[in-house]
C-alpha cells in the first residue's frame, strides 16, 4: 500500500512540475516575443514541449522504481520511457535546428532567403540521428543497417536519379548565389517572375500576373537565365523617342532631361539621384531618334515609371511646341497602277516600290 502511495505521489509530482514548467516557459515566450532575434522564440517553443514531457517521464520512472516490479518489467518500463523521451527530444531538436536555419537564412540577403531546401535537409538529418539513437537504445545494432544502406544506396540513387538531380541542382543554385528567393528572373524559354521558394525538387516563381510557375531545379540549372536583381537590384531602362527634323535638338535635350528629373524625384520606385541621360542615335525617314535612360529601383517599377514618363513628356512637348511626327506613307498614282513605297517596321525604305493593279 505504501508503494502505491509513493508511486502516486511521484506521478502527481511529475504532473505538477510539468504544469509549473510549462507556465514558466509560457512567460519566457512572451518576453522572447519582444526581442529582435527570432531564434529565442524557436528555442522557447521547443522547450515547452521537451521540459514538461521530461518532468512527466521522470515522475513515471520514479513511480515505477517505487513499485515492487520484477527486473524484466522494470527494464521494459525504463526502455519505453527512454524511447519516448528520445522521440520527444528528437522532434524538438529538429524544430529548433530547422527554425534556427530558417531564421539565419531569412535574416541574410546573401543566403538562401526563405528557401526551404536547407530547412528540410537539416530536419531530416536530425530525425535520422534520433531514429538511430532509439534503435541503439533498444539494443538493435545499427551497423548491419548502415551496411545495407550503403549497398542499397546505388540502387536507390539509380531509381531516384531525377529526384537527386533536382536536389543537388537546388543546392548548387543556392550555394552559388546565382538565384535567391525574392529575385526577379527571366528564362530563355520565356517564363519570368519573382522566385518564391527553392525546395528539394523545384523552384516556384510568381509571375506578375500572380500565377505560379513551377520549374524543376535541374531544368533551371541548365537553362539560360537573366537575374534582374543581381549583382544589384537597381537597374536602368531605355525608352525610345523621336522628334521632327525641324526641332531644336538642344531644346529637345534640355526639356527631356527636365522631364526625366521630374519623374525620378516624383514617382515611387524611381532613383532620385539618377543623372538624366539623352542620346541621339538615328536619322530616320521621318524623325530623329534618340534614347532616354531612366533609373528604377527594381524590375517591376519600370512599368509605372515608363507610364508616367511618357505622359509627362508628351504633355511637355506639346507645351514647348516640339513635334513628334507620325510615320508617313506616300502613294504615287500612275496610269493603271498604284505605286506604294515598301514599308519595313514603322519606317519606309526609299526607292523601293510595290505595284498593285487597279480594278
Amino acid at each position: 500500500m505504501d508503494d502505491l502511495v509513493a508511486a502516486g505521489i511521484a506521478v502527481v509530482a511529475g504532473l505538477l512540475a510539468a504544469f509549473l514548467l510549462r507556465m514558466l516557459l509560457k512567460w519566457l515566450g512572451k518576453h522572447a516575443d519582444r526581442t529582435r532575434w527570432s531564434g529565442d522564440d524557436v528555442i522557447v517553443a521547443a522547450l515547452r514541449t521537451v521540459v514538461p514531457s521530461g518532468a512527466i517521464a521522470g515522475g513515471v520512472a520514479v513511480a515505477a522504481a517505487a513499485l515492487p516490479l520484477t527486473s524484466g518489467v522494470q527494464r521494459t518500463v525504463n526502455q519505453i520511457l527512454t524511447v519516448l523521451l528520445i522521440f520527444v527530444v528528437t522532434v524538438a531538436a529538429a524544430r529548433v535546428v530547422a527554425g534556427l536555419v530558417r531564421t539565419v537564412t531569412q535574416s541574410r540577403s546573401g543566403v538562401a532567403g526563405s528557401a526551404t531546401i536547407f530547412v528540410n535537409i537539416t530536419r531530416v538529418l536530425v530525425l535520422a540521428i534520433g531514429f538511430l539513437v532509439v534503435l541503439q537504445t533498444l539494443g538493435i545494432s545499427i551497423a548491419p543497417m548502415l551496411t545495407a544502406l550503403g549497398v542499397g544506396g546505388l540502387a536507390v540513387a539509380l531509381a531516384l536519379q531525377d529526384t537527386l538531380a533536382n536536389l543537388f541542382a537546388g543546392i548548387h543554385i543556392l550555394a552559388s548565389k546565382t538565384v535567391q528567393p525574392g529575385d526577379y528572373i527571366r528564362l530563355s524559354s520565356g517564363e519570368e517572375g519573382y522566385v518564391e521558394d527553392i525546395n528539394w525538387r523545384q523552384t516556384t516563381v510568381r509571375a506578375l500576373s500572380n500565377n505560379l510557375v513551377v520549374i524543376p531545379n535541374g531544368e533551371l540549372a541548365k537553362t539560360n537565365m537573366t537575374n534582374f536583381m543581381r549583382p544589384e537590384q537597381q537597374l536602368t531602362i531605355l525608352v525610345q523617342v523621336g522628334v521632327a527634323y525641324d526641332s531644336d535638338l538642344e531644346q529637345v535635350e534640355r526639356v527631356t532631361c527636365e522631364v526625366v528629373t521630374e519623374v525620378m524625384t516624383g514617382v515611387e520606385g524611381a532613383l532620385p539621384d539618377h543623372e538624366p541621360l539623352v542620346r541621339f542615335h538615328t536619322f530616320g525617314d521621318s524623325r530623329i531618334g534618340f534614347t532616354v535612360i531612366l533609373g528604377v529601383g527594381e524590375f517591376s517599377d519600370q512599368y509605372r515609371i515608363k507610364h508616367e514618363f511618357i505622359k509627362r513628356l508628351h504633355r511637355r512637348y506639346r507645351a514647348e511646341g516640339i513635334r513628334v511626327p507620325a510615320p508617313q506613307r506616300t502613294v504615287a498614282l500612275q496610269q493603271g497602277a498604284v505605286v506604294i513605297p515598301q514599308q519595313r517596321g514603322s519606317e519606309f525604305e526609299p526607292g523601293e516600290v510595290a505595284s498593285a493593279r487597279l480594278d
